[in-house]
């Protein structure tokens, strides 16, 4: 039998084989994404967070998870960058919605509500930022790789003089 060919890099995901310039534009552009991500996330929370079913804060742990998922997205896609990035549209965006409108309204009023949102999501995107970074990595590729590299290495089988099959290194 024939041993599989080793790891063959064409095969590698495209961005393994990108240039420094390349790699630098496209973690800018996914951190501009992830800005304006985060911006959507922020308004969108700021605006059902107020919302109850039953008595039950709903709108506010609706908005919570959005904001979970979105830095878990941005961390998992890109890192700290665009975690960062995705952070910072959040924070504008709810600070923005929180100042006193033009007729005196607020969307993000000094109760516990507001605070929560407020403090909660921040407090979210931080708890993500400080993550293991494992939690993030996508295993695939590197899986593949030692899989290959591993058979690659192990002994193969011949046929022996005998007949019979035997182990060689």
């Amino acid at each position: 039998m024939s041993s599989p060919a080793p790891y063959d890099v064409s095969s590698a995901p495209h961005h393994a084989s990108a240039t420094p310039a390349t790699r630098r534009r496209s973690l800018l552009g996914r951190a501009v994404l992830a800005l304006l991500l985060g911006g959507a996330v922020g308004v969108i929370g700021t605006v059902a967070h107020r919302a109850e079913w039953a008595g039950l804060p709903t709108g506010l742990l609706m908005a919570l998870a959005l904001t979970l998922s979105t830095a878990v997205l941005c961390r998992a896609w890109s890192g700290t960058a665009t975690l960062l990035a995705a952070g910072a549209g959040w924070l504008v965006a709810v600070q923005v919605l929180a100042a006193t409108g033009p007729g005196g309204d607020v969307l993000v009023p000094a109760q516990t509500v507001g605070y929560v949102w407020t403090y909660g999501g921040l407090v979210l995107v931080a708890v993500t930022a400080f993550l293991p970074r494992t939690w993030f990595v996508d295993d695939a590729v590197a899986d593949e790789v030692g899989a290959d590299t591993a058979v690659a290495h192990e002994a193969v089988d011949v046929e022996g003089e005998d007949g019979g099959d035997r182990r060689q290194p």
